[in-house]
This record gives structure tokens, sequence and C-alpha cells, in this order.
């Protein structure tokens, strides 16, 4: 892979008609799921490289024992894995465009065994033309389902598991056809895992509980983010229980669950206090 911090540009373009879910928490299923409070790590993303160590000592005193990679910052695996245990967190997972995973899949899933990856993610598709201009079309998503099945296999043989991160484009239809509908319908279930952003996936016009209800078990991993509307009717990320997501009902869909990432991309306050904020909501929350 190339060893740059990848870009958010797919994460950012929300519909103005984005769906608001009703706010509040309650206790759930910690205890009896035995979950560990993950971070993507996208969420420190300008202070890994101003103080990589301190940073990652910083997110486990927040109190987050796991995290999911986005992009390594020029560091080699080794690297990464002597700094990640010095702080005490185990890397679960690493995020990757599509064109990385079609360009550098032997060195990402080298990559992946030193730092003892469970998941390779792909957090965003392009075109079938690589030249074509525009948003992915209907055909453009079943071209890159099929690519997904040819990266899962390989992914699976080298011991771990395929899985893909939703943005808010892959709610959009043709023809009457959701795109991520056709994306769980396309790929197959034993190569290609799903991993599911709530925030994104309302900001985009779905419902997570819908999807959890219906194949929970396609649903590992999920992010897990607060949102609220910005002055521009835009939706962005806040601080756990300052939005409008409530995740009661997605975490009682969410049977299949086996690792989630707090995931916050915008911050009005400080970005350590804030997800020390995170960490303690989602203690209380016992998802």
């Amino acid at each position: 892979m190339e060893a740059s911090s990848m870009t958010r540009r797919d994460f950012v373009r929300l519909g103005a008609g984005a769906a608001a879910i009703g706010a509040g928490a309650s206790r759930l299923a910690a205890r009896r799921l035995g979950l560990s409070i993950g971070l993507q790590l996208y969420s420190v993303h300008e202070l890994l490289p101003k103080d990589f160590d301190g940073t990652l000592a910083k997110v486990r005193a927040a109190g987050f024992t796991e995290v999911e990679g986005a992009g390594y910052l020029d560091r080699s695996a080794a690297d990464w894995r002597k700094a990640l245990d010095k702080a005490g967190l185990r890397c679960v997972g690493s995020l990757h465009p599509l064109d990385a995973f079609k360009a550098r899949l032997d060195e990402l899933i080298e990559y992946g065994h030193v730092l003892g990856l469970g998941y390779l993610g792909c957090v965003s598709a392009n075109r079938r033309d690589p030249n074509a201009k525009g948003p992915l079309t209907l055909d453009d998503w079943r071209w890159v389902a099929g690519e997904y099945n040819r990266i899962g296999e390989k992914v699976k043989a080298a011991g771990m598991t395929f899985a893909i991160h939703n943005g808010t484009d892959e709610f959009g239809a043709e023809g009457g056809v959701v795109f991520y509908d056709e994306l769980l319908r396309l790929t197959d279930s034993k190569l290609v895992a799903f991993e599911l952003d709530c925030g994104w996936m309302i900001a985009g016009g779905g419902n997570p509980v819908e999807y959890l209800r219906k194949m929970p078990e396609r649903f590992p991993l999920l992010h897990i983010k607060d949102m609220v509307k910005g002055p521009s009717g835009e939706m962005h990320s806040t601080v756990m229980g300052r939005g409008v997501i409530d995740y009661r009902p997605i975490s009682r869909a969410a049977t299949g669950m086996k690792h989630y990432f707090v995931e916050q991309e915008v911050f009005d306050i400080d970005v350590m206090e804030s997800l020390r904020l995170d960490a303690e909501y989602m203690k209380k929350l016992e998802l």
C-alpha cells in the first residue's frame, strides 16, 4: 500500500434530505456481548503525524482498547505494531480505498499479518472506467461487487475477512434499485462482510435497523457516530449523545456485531476531550 493517509472525500457528501433518528440511549448488552470500546483512528488523523506514540497513548487513556486503522502515515507495519503494543491497543482492522486493494493487495495482506488484523476493509469505491466523471452508476456498482468478491476470496485465503464500509453514495438508486442493496445481493457472504457506518447510512437516507434485522450476520462491524445538522443543512458528526441518533434499536438489531468503532470527524472542542466523552458515553450505553 502507498504509505500515506487516505482521504475521506466519499464520506462528506451528504444529501439535504438525510434522515434523522431520535435522540437518546440506554444501557444495553455490553456484558453479554463482551465487546471492547473501539476507535476509528481517522478521528485522530491530524494528531498522529505530530505525536504518533503520544496520541496512541492518549487514545488508550481516553478509554479505548481496540482501534481500526485509516492509512499508515509512511510507517512500517513493525513500527505500528510496536507503538500499538506499547499503548495497550489492539488493531482489529484497517480501511483502504478500492484502488489501493487493486494495486497493492499482496502488500496490504502482508501488512495486515504483521499488525495481526482480523479485517481488511474497503472505504471507498471507484468507477469501472477510471476516466469517467460523476458518481458511480448501477453498472459501476455491479462491477465493484465483482471486484469485492475477487478481493474477498484472496483476503479469506490469507486468514482475514474483507469488509465493505459505506459512505452515503451507496444509498442512491437507479431504476428503483438501491446501490447498497445490489452490493448485498451480488457479493458472496462467505467472502465479503459489511461494516455498517450508522451515521453515514442515516445521512444517506438508509435505516440501519432495517438492514441489521434483515441480515444481521452480514454486519460483524459497525461504525458508531452521532450526527447533527450543520448551518447549511448538511449533517456531520458530533460528540456521542449530543446528536440525533438513537442507538437503542440499532444495537438490539445488531446481533451479528463482533466489533464496533466510534468515529468522530468534526470537533468543536478539544479532540481528545471529545473522544474521552465519546468513550464515557459508550461505557454507559454498554453497546
